[in-house]
C-alpha cells in the first residue's frame, strides 16, 4: 500500500532532472513562438487556457456559445484596431461551428429539438444561402476568396443564426437575456462615442483614420463618431436600431420599474449615438420604426399623433433652418435635400450599374463590390463603383435575380410578423417584446437603402435573431400564458 506521506509534491518535483528539462524545453518553445510571431503570438499563448475553457463550456452548455457570439459581434471590429493580425470575424464562424458540433455530439445522449427548426423561416434562410452557392459558378465572379469572405455576412450568418434560435435560444428568458446584453453593449458603444466626440480619438483610432478613413469621418473639421464599430454609418444605424427597440420596450414594460428605467437609458443613449455619428441615412431607423409601431397599436389617435410627429420632423429638417449652426443638425438636414451632391453621385453610380448589369442577371459575383472588391479584385468595374446601399450592393453582386429574391424574403418576414402581432397574438407582454423587434427590423430595412448596414456587425446577427423570435411569437405566448397560470394558481393556494 502506497504511503501518501512518501509521495513528492510541488517544488520537490524540480529535483527530478526530467521534469526540470521538460519545463525548460516547453519555456524555450514558447519563447521561440513569441519571438517569431510577436505580440499576437504572446497574447494567443496567454489566452489559450481561457479559449480551452470556453470551448469546453460550449460543449457542456451550447447556449454559452450563443452569448459569446452576441458579445463578440459588438466588439470584434473595435478590438482589431488595437490587436492587428487576429481574424476575430472568423472566430464568430468558428463559434457557430463549435455550437453545431456540440449539438451533434449531444444528440447521442440527449434529445435535441431539431424539429423546431422545421419551418418556413429556416427554409428561406437555406434558399438564400443556396443562391449564394450558385454565385460560386457565376462566370462574372473574379475571386472565389472574395466570395468566401463576403458571403458570410450576406447569407451564411442568417443560415447559422436562425435555426439556433429555434433549437437552443427559444424561450422568453432567452429573449430577455438578449435584450439585456444588447442594451449594455449599446450603452457602452454610445459612451465610447461620447468620449471620442469630447476628447478625440486615441492613437489606434487615429491610425485607422490615417489609413484612408479620415475622408469619410472628418468632415469640415468635425469627427463623425464611430465608437468601436466598423464605421460611423454602422454606428449610427445600430444605435438608431437600439433607440427604437429599447424605447418601445420601456413603453411596454409593466413588471419592473428598474428595467423600464434601464431600457429608457439605453434607448435615449442609442438615439443620441445616432445623432453624433453624423449618419444621415440612419435617421430612417427611428422614423420608420416608430411609424410602424403606431400602426401596430391599431389606435387611430396614436396613428394621428405619429403622423403629426413624422410631418413635424420632415418640416423641421426640410423646410426650416432652425439649429443650422449645429453641425450634427446641419448634416442630418442634407438627407432631406434632393439636390444634395452626395445623393446625385449615388444616383449617377446607380445609372452606371444599371447599364453594366443589364446583361448580367446574376450580377458580378459576391465580394466583387465594396471593400472586398477593392481588396481582392481592385482592377474591376464593380470594385471601383461605390454601391453605398445594402440593396444596391446585393443588386451589383447578385444581379436582379438576387435582389428580387432578397426583397421577397425580407418583405415576407416583415408581413408575416406584422400580421401575427396585429391579429394573432393576445398576450400584451409578448406583443410588447416582439413589437420593438419588428419595428427595429423595419427601420433597418429602410436605412439599408442609404447605407450597407443590414448584414454588418453588430446589426446583422441582431436582425437574424429578431427574425427567429418573431416567428416564435405564438410559442412564446403559450409559454408566457402557462407561466402566468401557474403563478395565479400558486398565489391562490397561498391565499387559502
Amino acid at each position: 500500500m502506497d504511503n501518501t506521506f512518501d509521495k513528492k509534491h510541488g517544488h520537490e518535483l524540480l529535483k527530478k532532472p526530467q521534469f526540470f528539462f521538460g519545463m525548460l524545453l516547453i519555456m524555450s518553445l514558447l519563447g521561440y513562438v513569441v519571438a517569431k510571431g510577436g505580440v499576437v503570438s504572446g497574447i494567443g499563448i496567454l489566452a489559450m487556457p481561457i479559449v480551452i475553457s470556453y470551448v469546453y463550456l460550449i460543449f457542456a452548455i451550447p447556449n454559452t456559445g450563443i452569448i459569446g457570439i452576441y458579445i463578440l459581434n459588438f466588439v470584434a471590429i473595435g478590438i482589431v484596431r488595437y490587436v492587428k493580425g487576429v481574424p476575430l470575424g472568423l472566430t464568430i464562424d468558428a463559434q457557430f461551428l463549435l455550437i453545431y458540433l456540440a449539438l451533434f455530439f449531444k444528440t447521442f445522449f440527449h434529445k435535441i429539438p431539431w424539429a423546431n427548426a422545421k419551418n418556413d423561416l429556416v427554409l428561406l434562410a437555406a434558399i438564400w444561402y443556396g443562391y449564394a452557392l450558385v454565385q460560386l459558378v457565376n462566370p462574372e465572379a473574379a475571386s472565389r476568396i472574395a466570395w468566401f469572405y463576403a458571403m458570410r455576412s450576406v447569407s451564411l450568418y442568417m443560415l447559422f443564426t436562425v435555426p439556433l434560435i429555434f433549437i437552443l435560444f427559444h424561450k422568453k428568458k432567452d429573449l430577455e437575456l438578449l435584450f439585456k446584453i444588447w442594451a449594455i453593449l449599446s450603452i457602452l458603444a454610445t459612451i465610447k462615442g461620447i468620449a471620442q466626440k469630447m476628447f478625440g480619438v486615441d492613437a489606434f483610432e487615429q491610425a485607422w483614420l490615417d489609413a484612408g478613413n479620415a475622408s469619410t469621418h472628418l468632415l469640415f473639421g468635425k469627427l463623425r463618431v464611430f465608437s468601436f464599430y466598423s464605421d460611423a454609418g454602422q454606428f449610427g444605424a445600430a444605435q438608431g436600431h437600439a433607440g427604437v427597440v429599447f424605447i418601445l420596450l420601456a413603453l411596454s414594460q409593466k413588471r419592473s420599474r428598474r428595467l423600464k428605467i434601464f431600457y429608457i437609458i439605453a434607448g435615449v443613449l442609442g438615439l443620441y449615438g445616432l445623432m453624433i455619428s453624423g449618419t444621415r441615412g440612419a435617421i430612417a431607423v427611428p422614423v420608420m420604426g416608430f411609424a410602424l409601431y403606431t400602426v401596430l397599436q391599431k389606435k387611430t389617435k396614436l396613428v394621428l399623433m405619429g403622423a403629426i410627429m413624422g410631418i413635424s420632423v420632415l418640416v423641421f429638417f426640410k423646410y426650416t433652418t432652425i439649429a443650422q449652426g449645429n453641425p450634427t443638425v446641419r448634416r442630418m438636414r442634407t438627407a432631406f435635400d434632393p439636390n444634395n451632391p452626395s445623393l446625385q453621385v449615388r444616383l449617377a453610380n446607380q445609372r452606371k450599374l444599371k447599364s453594366y448589369l443589364a446583361s448580367r442577371p446574376l450580377g458580378g459575383g459576391i465580394g466583387s463590390a465594396g471593400n472586398w472588391g477593392l481588396r481582392f479584385t481592385p482592377h474591376t468595374f464593380l470594385a471601383n463603383t461605390a454601391t453605398d446601399s445594402w440593396y444596391v450592393m446585393i443588386w451589383a453582386e447578385q444581379g436582379v435575380i438576387g435582389l428580387w429574391l432578397h426583397l421577397f424574403i425580407l418583405f415576407y418576414i416583415l408581413t408575416k410578423s406584422v400580421y401575427m402581432i396585429m391579429f394573432k397574438l393576445k398576450d400584451e407582454e409578448i406583443k410588447g417584446m416582439l413589437s420593438p423587434l419588428v419595428c427595429g427590423f423595419f427601420g433597418i430595412m429602410a436605412a439599408s437603402y442609404g447605407n450597407g448596414v443590414l448584414g454588418q456587425m453588430p446589426t446583422g446577427l441582431l436582425i437574424y435573431s429578431s427574425m427567429g423570435y418573431l416567428f416564435l411569437g405564438t410559442k412564446l405566448e403559450k409559454e408566457n400564458l402557462a407561466i402566468k397560470a401557474k403563478e395565479q394558481l400558486e398565489l391562490a393556494q397561498c391565499n387559502k
